[in-house]
């Protein structure tokens, strides 16, 4: 079985897990639980294209949610994965570098396009790189999958940095709306900012395919003119007005995000699993027996996050019912009292646990 690329893919998985109980409990994308309540006006606007009107007024809305003076500083597309792929395309870097890790989808656009590509591990190698000419630096912020984050004082002079060299700094925001006071929003408009900002996560509506590019207004035009027209979806357009115009919404979702977040690490506590990272919307635990462990939440019809490239980490989002609560509690101490003296992980790189492994996990997961 090979891994998914991207959290999700939740029947590709478990058509490997038969037996397990359903329905399935998805905590693998970091995605809000809690969709905002939207439903479209009239069905019959689907049998229609976008109007222009419609498409600005999306804009306006974001804009005003984000704190930007005009919408000429930022474009929509069908999601920040599809902005991503086209950003090597609008900036033209011949070099690029990302703060790692990180979520995966940036460099696999870097590498697409042909272009350059280094990780780094920490912000001092970031700003000694920044004054290489044609330079495009990423980095997200708070950071997935680890909760890392830096303040706007820390990646203005960078921002500053590159583009006092003819470079840019982008900074991926898709996990800011619940730490808006991470946001360099408001530096904008900057001639070496630009910024990703997703809809779906914080409004747990991922299947809306809905970002925003933020940047100047030149480097908007040419986002602009790369998405082509109609570049939202009529859904999406309803569904981001309304959301995006509803602070208090977002307010309380957070709060009730914080309270969940501290039961998930109680959970994880009494379990004895150790967190090294985590926002509002998910948890990252270390733990040598991170594959194991994943397969024994999957055999509990549990899908959490695994990495290729960082085999001891794990990495939970947050359950939406209690009885997805009960069950997880349920398969974290069931797991905590297996005797593990065999390192299950051991030999299972990133793919399947061996014959040995899976047999030992499936006798134990009877417990």
């Amino acid at each position: 079985m090979q891994l998914p690329t991207h959290g999700g893919q939740v029947q590709a998985i478990m058509r490997n897990f038969s037996g397990a109980p359903e329905p399935f409990v998805d905590l693998s994308t970091g995605i809000s639980p809690y969709p905002y309540p939207f439903s479209l006006p009239d069905p019959s606007i689907l049998t229609r294209l976008p109007e222009q009107a419609e498409e600005q007024a999306l804009l306006a809305d974001a804009a005003r949610a984000y704190g930007l003076t005009s919408t000429a500083l930022l474009a929509a597309g069908a999601g920040t994965q599809l902005l991503i792929s086209l950003l090597p395309y609008v900036l033209k870097g011949d070099h690029a570098t990302i703060l790692g890790p990180t979520y995966n989808g940036h460099a696999t656009a870097w590498q697409h396009a042909g272009v350059s590509l280094q990780v780094v591990s920490d912000m001092e190698s970031m700003m000694a790189l920044a004054p290489r000419p044609g330079h495009v630096m990423i980095v997200c912020n708070p950071n997935n999958p680890d909760g890392r984050h830096y303040s706007p004082d820390v990646l203005r002079p960078l921002a500053d940095r590159c583009a006092n060299h003819g470079g840019y700094l982008v900074i991926d925001e898709a996990y800011v709306d619940f730490e808006p006071s991470l946001s360099l929003a408001s530096a904008l408009p900057h001639p070496g900012l630009c910024i990703l900002r997703s809809f779906g996560k914080s409004y747990g509506l991922p299947g809306i395919r809905l970002g925003f590019f933020l940047a100047s207004a030149p480097l908007v035009e040419r986002m602009s003119h790369m998405l082509g027209d109609w570049p939202v979806s009529i859904p999406a357009i309803h569904a981001g007005r309304a959301a995006l115009s509803d602070p208090l919404w977002l307010k309380q979702q957070s709060d009730r995000l914080e309270q969940d977040i501290r039961q998930l690490l109680h959970i994880l506590q009494k379990a004895d699993l150790p967190v090294v990272g985590q926002t509002k919307l998910f948890v990252l635990v270390r733990t040598a027996q991170a594959p194991a462990l994943w397969h024994w939440l999957c055999q509990h019809g549990i899908i959490t996050r695994i990495f290729h490239d960082q085999p001891t980490d794990i990495r939970f989002g947050l359950p939406a019912h209690v009885d997805d609560w009960t069950r997880l509690e349920h398969a974290l101490f069931s797991w905590a009292a297996v005797d593990k003296t065999t390192d299950c992980s051991a030999n299972m790189p990133f793919l399947l646990l061996d014959e040995t492994c899976q047999r030992e996990t499936t006798q134990h997961s009877a417990l």
